[in-house]
């Protein structure tokens, strides 16, 4: 036995620095730090390759990926497959990447040790199940609905230039009815620029419309795995289906992976955050992290139950007497809904079978 095999304990972890094209790996053991490192392609084959050259070193204790939900996500899902543990890295820590650079290697080795010494414990989402069939269809669902809003906004804008015979037809009608209304226009030969304006407004309609319908299409889509993975969500006042899918990408397939609801609120960016230093103990600051598009929809939830929900309404009845802004009342609200929603789509524990 050589001198480096006798400084190994056999158990090792792994890091990965992960790309579009290609993978950095570095593999540490627990006792004799970083042992080597591979590059492979991004394809099964590859993966396979770093299974089978992370093992020939010792027994795993687990992969950290750096960018499991975006390059890593594949990598992740195969490794989790073959019964290994996985943890999302993250990114290196800025300081460190001043002092000591950058590369692939580096970063591969970066993950490893945060690993190892405790530091990256996020457990990706699995991304097979329900909550990746409505990631997939919300993509598409929100450029479309972010692309029709444009258009809108164009055609209104447009409109302002418009004669006033065509300005006065349009005035106080729906989007739905304005829409339709341009769309009908009738085409001309192009002899000066009312005639242009004529043409870009009915293609900007007819892009509208077609819009319109995609997004409604998508949103019923959204709605059957919505209805399959979680359907207890859609039963509280104010949550609908478009913050159910919301809450059910956020929390994964694999929702186990959160573990109180407090962490899902600190996911959700509803979570204070501590300021307190010296004689300014207790404080705390609204926190600007967390995924703010589950932040929005909670939000939005809280605002419909604020003016539909009778017991709401209470609460911000006595909220209010009570000197409460409010922005702070429904800071408080947005944390009673996460709350609820944790509870709502939490895994039911398991019961251990006794033996009579």
């Amino acid at each position: 036995m050589d001198n480096n095999e006798q400084h190994r304990s056999g158990h090792v972890v792994i890091g990965v620095d992960t790309h579009k094209h290609v993978y950095v790996a570095a593999v540490m053991d627990t006792i004799g730090g970083i042992l080597a490192t591979l590059t492979i392609p991004t394809d099964t084959g590859g993966f396979q390759q770093l299974l089978d050259w992370a093992g020939s070193y010792g027994r795993i204790l687990a992969f950290g990926i750096e960018g499991t939900g975006s390059y890593g996500a594949t990598l992740a899902s195969f490794l989790r497959r073959a019964g290994h543990k996985v943890v999302e890295a993250g990114r290196p820590d800025r300081r460190l990447r001043r002092m000591n650079g950058k590369s692939d290697t580096l970063d591969a080795e970066n993950a490893a040790r945060a690993v190892l010494a405790g530091f990256a414990t996020a457990t990706p989402e699995s991304a097979d199940g329900e909550a990746e069939m409505i990631r997939h269809l919300k993509i598409a669902h929100d450029q479309a609905v972010e692309q029709r809003s444009a258009a809108m906004a164009t055609m209104k804008a447009m409109l302002v230039h418009a004669p006033d015979l065509l300005r006065n037809e349009t005035t106080g009608k729906t989007q739905i009815a304005l829409a339709r209304r341009l769309a009908g226009l009738l085409p001309r030969q192009l002899e000066g620029p009312e005639d242009a304006l004529r043409h870009a407004l009915r293609t900007l309609a007819k892009r509208w419309q077609y819009l319109d319908a995609e997004a409604r299409e998508l949103t019923k889509m959204i709605a059957e795995p919505v209805h399959r993975a979680a359907p207890q969500l859609l039963e509280p006042f104010g949550i609908g289906v478009d913050t159910a899918a919301e809450i059910l990408v956020v929390a994964g397939d694999n929702f186990e992976r959160i573990k109180s609801e407090a962490a899902l609120a600190k996911l959700a960016g509803i979570a204070p955050v501590p300021t307190g230093s010296g004689m300014t103990s207790g404080r705390h600051r609204i926190n600007h992290g967390g995924h703010r598009q589950l932040n929005a929809a909670i939000y939005r939830t809280v605002i419909v139950r604020m003016r539909f929900h009778q017991p709401t309404i209470d609460y911000v009845t006595r909220r209010t007497a009570e000197g409460k802004t409010k922005r702070e009342t429904i800071r408080c609200l947005k944390r009673y809904v996460i709350r609820e929603v944790y509870h709502l789509i939490r895994p039911a524990p398991r019961t251990v079978p006794t033996t009579s």
